[in-house]
């Protein structure tokens, strides 16, 4: 199965049902449901012998669908007992053009969807099932369910011929690949605007090639689009692409669903059950994960370790530079520890794909096969995708997509947050060793997706700052409690200190599969677990085993990407320290005799992002608000306001680090070999990302609620407006002239405030139930266009009465200030 599939590190959610839930089950046939398939062609039927259509010149490939090729024509041959099964089918891109999307070939093109064959007279109807809204099939509500979420039909094929041992159908599905059929096409409708996408050209798409297996069939595809906007080739008025459809069997009994816990981290599916005894239709969501269970059901209950029936077993792919395939593997059996603290020993484990020799037979497109590919590409990533079963949240299989370039991504952090204390990462090239441990930390990571678990972005919050810096600690617990935090690498630790520098498997990884993967016996539907489920939960509140969900953008600052320990601004200050030392030795660390500065260059701007990514954790603690979910049977609030104190110090950071003038990125070795100008416009850039963040419509309203609330016991809207003016205006008291950058961050301070003015109304996205969750803010009817004017009139009146000796601070101020007034007369 060509199954290269988007996960992560990017979320997708799917919509699932249970086993004993179901309302679009597939129902037994009963008499008189559809003709059998025993019943012979009528002699006024178009059905013919099957040999006229399957001639001896047949390409064929038996499998779960067998696939046949005649001439240019391909055919399906369809099982009677496929029937009313239930398919999975996964639509991914596999040869893509230029600025299509972010990832390139090996990306998801819809979300994951479910057919079902279904036979009526001489056709074959093919369904698209939703699980959205269900009901068990045993109960009153589930023919309204089902009357109520009709299955559309997706398209129609006559019979062509039925095999000789009438056990099947043939049917032609050229026209299924090689017209527009949105579903399983790469187009959503904002790309076909955007590309001007006038029509399907059918004689320029073709059927590249069908294969099939025990579990699944592959199909390759070209579809070529005739556009007036391509993103690339654009004198061809063309956009070509290929599709890989890979159709995969559904087990016939699914497995029990575990019921989701907002309190754990898992990728989870949902639906509507109106089946369930409440007083409104009610969502369900169930987290997905592979199916495990005991090969000694009562060694497991006594507490031994035992093996699971079905190992999760990842193959690396031949592709894969010999001296990196270790690395991989001891990436993925790295999960192994986690996976015994849910009972099961050697639950995972990582091989080297067979050769043709060992194996004939094995492919990498086999479902019944989960594989790292390891992809040509210029994309810095990885990532960890899993196909899982609609009704139960059953993960079937997965493909971890490996770009090569992924190294230089390593290679990059590495770099900027250890340099100044690890002699091992001042060299633009690492030895093999120390790139073989990093791959490895990715591959754990890109396997944790795999199994289920989403990015913990809390998770590093539960270690204390200075803990990081302690050999005894960071040896025992690791830089975060999981790997599948953004933690990265410890830029906290300081010239001196013995410590580990990256996460590993960590105490809370363990935790979540043991709340996730463990079995518990007798259990026939899912709301038996529930009990233990939470109970487990409950006696395991500590921070180290706080799930703090990733957010569009981070209102709650535990939980944020890319940072480590308890106190950004403490953090945020080693780190700052580190990269003071690491730009004075930047043309000695990353240039070698007879090459250019391109890597200077490159590494430059890592420093310069690294420092930007400090602004961003501590700003977020600037009117922040904490979600800790928590069930009816535990005390305390689910969201808190981020201590005043903790805004205040957020918001003196910024001020000090950076809004002051960052002098020591303006390092002339460095900049006179990298570039001719534009430092100037560099620091503008990155400050004024800073500063409108802080000026943020969203932020300063929650603040406004904070003090609406709490009062003088939180940090007002109007506290932080006046620490931040007087911050950023500060040569206004103390006579000194500004230099460029500070002329530059204070246009740009009036520019935010002019815009704050003209909003209305704005959404803001991912605060709220979920990552994608909008909220409208009605902006003119709140109080901050009042405290925006405000804050105007107010460095109106500072300005006036100002001066300075030197001329450019003069003209600056005067600039200031008619740019002043033209927002107040507009308003």
């Amino acid at each position: 199965m060509k199954k290269q599939l988007l996960t992560i590190g990017l979320l997708v959610f799917c919509m699932l049902s249970t086993s004993d839930m179901l309302a679009q089950k597939s129902s037994k046939k009963k008499k008189g449901d559809t003709p059998a398939a025993t019943e012979k062609p009528k002699k006024d039927t178009k059905i013919k012998p099957f040999k006229e259509i399957i001639t001896a010149e047949s390409i064929s490939r038996k499998g779960m669908i067998t696939t046949h090729k005649v001439k240019d024509k391909y055919y399906f041959e369809l099982a009677d007992s496929l029937m009313e099964r239930e398919i999975l089918v996964v639509s991914i891109i596999s040869g893509t053009v230029e600025d299509f999307n972010f990832g390139g070939a090996g990306m998801k093109a819809k979300n994951q969807q479910v057919w079902r064959w279904q036979k009526k007279d001489d056709q074959i109807l093919l369904r698209s099932v939703s699980y959205n809204s269900v009901a068990s099939e045993d109960q009153p509500i589930y023919e309204s369910v089902k009357n109520n979420n009709f299955e559309p039909i997706v398209m129609i094929f006559d019979i062509k011929a039925i095999t000789d041992d009438s056990t099947g159908y043939v049917i032609e599905v050229n026209d299924l690949f090689t017209t527009d059929v949105p579903m399983i096409g790469p187009l959503d409708e904002r790309q076909r605007k955007e590309f001007g996408i006038r029509s399907l050209d059918k004689s320029r798409s073709i059927i590249m090639g069908m294969k099939s297996f025990p579990m699944n069939t592959e199909i390759r595809h070209i579809l070529t689009y005739s556009a007036s906007a391509p993103p690339a080739n654009s004198n061809t008025n063309t956009l070509s692409m290929e599709m890989n459809q890979s159709l995969v069997l559904l087990p016939k009994v699914p497995m029990t669903p575990r019921i989701y816990d907002e309190r754990v981290g898992f990728f989870s599916v949902s639906q509507i059950d109106y089946g369930l005894d409440e007083q409104k239709a009610t969502a369900r969501r169930y987290i997905t994960k592979w199916r495990l269970e005991p090969k000694d059901e009562a060694a497991y209950l006594r507490g031994e370790l035992v093996e699971p029936i079905k190992q999760i077993v990842y193959y690396i792919d031949p592709a894969t530079p010999e001296k990196w395939r270790k690395y991989l593997k001891q990436g993925v059996e790295d999960w192994q520890k986690a996976f015994e603290a849910a009972g099961f020993k050697n639950a995972i484990i990582a091989k080297d794909a067979p050769t043709k020799k060992e194996d004939p037979d094995w492919s990498a497109e086999d479902v019944r096969y989960s594989v790292i590919r390891y992809t040509a590409n210029p994309i810095q990533n990885a990532m960890g995708p899993h196909v899982n079963d609609p009704r139960s949240g059953e993960i079937i299989e997965s493909d971890i997509i490996w770009y090569h370039n992924v190294m230089n991504l390593l290679r990059n952090w590495y770099f900027v947050q250890t340099a100044a204390i690890n002699p091992d990462a001042r060299k633009p090239k690492f030895d093999d060793e120390i790139m073989g441990r990093l791959i490895r930390f990715v591959s754990a990571h890109e396997v944790g997706h795999t199994l289920g678990f989403p990015h913990n972005m809390g998770s590093s919050y539960a270690y204390p700052v200075d803990s990081l810096r302690s050999t005894t600690f960071t040896a025992k617990m690791g830089t975060a409690p999981s790997i599948m935090d953004y933690a990265r690498f410890n830029y906290i630790a300081q010239p001196g200190d013995n410590v580990a520098l990256m996460p590993d498997i960590g105490v809370y990884d363990k935790w979540a599969a043991k709340w996730g993967y463990s079995w518990l016996p007798n259990i026939t539907k899912s709301d038996d677990e529930t009990p233990t489920l939470n109970k487990w939960v409950l006696e395991n509140r500590e921070q180290i085993h706080w799930y703090g969900r990733q957010q569009g953008s981070p209102v709650d600052p535990r939980a944020q990407t890319e940072d480590l320990g308890d106190d950004a601004m403490k953090a945020s200050s080693y780190g700052l320290a580190n990269l003071k030392r690491i730009v004075p030795n930047l043309v000695s660390w990353t240039t070698e005799a007879g090459e250019n500065y391109d890597e200077l260059d490159e590494l430059y701007g890592q420093v310069i992002g690294q420092w930007n990514r400090y602004n961003g954790h501590v700003r977020s603690n600037i009117g922040g608000i904490h979600e800790t979910y928590k069930t009816a049977d535990e005390k305390g609030a689910v969201y808190e306001y981020t201590p005043k104190e903790k805004q205040k110090r957020a918001m003196n950071w910024l001020l000090e680090n950076t809004f002051a003038t960052p002098n020591w990125m303006l390092d002339r070795e460095v900049l006179r070999r990298i570039e001719g100008t534009g430092s100037a416009e560099r620091i503008r850039t990155f400050q004024a990302s800073t500063l409108n963040s802080v000026l943020d419509a969203d932020r300063i309203i929650r603040l406004i609620e904070a003090e609406a609330e709490y009062g003088r016991d939180t940090y007002s809207a109007t506290e932080m407006l006046t620490d931040l003016r007087n911050g950023v205006w500060s040569e206004l008291r103390n006579g000194i002239s500004t230099d460029v950058y500070r002329r530059n961050l204070q246009r740009a301070y009036i520019d935010q405030l002019g815009q704050l003015m003209k909003e209305t109304k704005v959404s803001i996205s991912g605060w709220g139930s979920s990552f994608y969750a909008m909220r409208s803010i009605n902006v003119s009817q709140s109080d901050l266009p009042a405290l925006v004017r405000s804050e105007l009139k107010t460095l109106q009146s500072q300005l006036k009465r100002s001066s300075s000796s030197d001329r450019l601070t003069q003209i600056h101020y005067q600039d200031a200030l008619a740019r002043i007034e033209m927002i107040l007369d507009e308003d």
